[in-house]
């Protein structure tokens, strides 16, 4: 059995807080969207903002009120419908990032636990398999993602949909992986060698923060995306 550093006591609690604010932020989003008709145009929406608060917590909930709330149907019905160009261009780069790392943090999270279970390692590192089932499923999905958000906007053909999906998130989820990658091999093979255990709240704390970091490596390429007209504008 692979040993583990064993995390202090202060560590898990604070774990167990981000996870908690994490949960009650896309509780919140879900609410506002299911109980209280805030309905996106694009349905895939549905899925990124609470996902996204899953690893960004209270920022991820203030961003989906200050930004993603006003292009929900009741806001539209009442101020009007919003103009993508006239978007700060930080927020178009934040929606264009959100949509790869939804799928990210869906994979990764499936990704680790798959490995857990299996005692899956590459080299003899689990470490190398999460890296492996954590891109493979985060590619799958991310594109997925991405093509829901394309194909109504663009309103084409199921292949062509596809293919554009490809083109615009393949680049934009390697750069979020380097990211979230290097995060996790710090904290498991350096902070805290010889690694925290999955079971941990303390693992997922640091997962959290190395999505964050990916979230940064993301954006310049996202915001390349964006502005060659590869992701749409939202």
């Amino acid at each position: 059995m692979q040993a583990h550093f064993d995390p202090p006591a202060w560590l898990e609690v604070l774990g167990w807080v981000s996870l908690a604010l994490a949960g009650a932020s896309a509780l919140a989003i879900i609410a506002d969207i299911g109980l209280r008709g805030a309905r996106q145009r694009m349905w895939i929406m549905h899925l990124v903002y609470p996902i996204t608060a899953l690893y960004w917590g209270p920022v991820a909930l203030w961003f989906y009120a200050a930004h993603g709330r006003r292009t929900s149907r009741p806001v539209i019905e009442a101020e009007g419908e919003p103009d993508p160009d006239n978007l700060p261009a930080w927020v178009s780069s934040a929606k264009a990032i959100s949509h790869c790392g939804a799928g990210c943090a869906l994979g990764d999270i499936a990704g680790e636990w798959l490995v857990h279970a299996t005692g899956f390692t590459l080299a003899g590192k689990p470490l190398y398999a999460d890296f492996l089932l954590d891109f493979s499923f985060a590619w799958l999905l991310g594109i997925g993602f991405q093509y829901f958000t394309i194909a109504p906007m663009r309103d084409i053909g199921p292949m062509r949909a596809l293919w554009a999906a490809v083109k615009a998130d393949t680049f934009s989820i390697v750069s979020f992986q380097i990211g979230l990658f290097a995060g996790m091999w710090f904290y498991q093979e350096v902070l805290f060698a010889p690694g925290l255990a999955k079971t941990t709240a303390s693992y997922w704390l640091f997962m959290q923060l190395a999505m964050v970091v990916g979230f940064f490596t993301a954006w310049p390429v996202n915001g390349w995306l964006v502005r060659a007209g590869w992701k749409e504008k939202m």
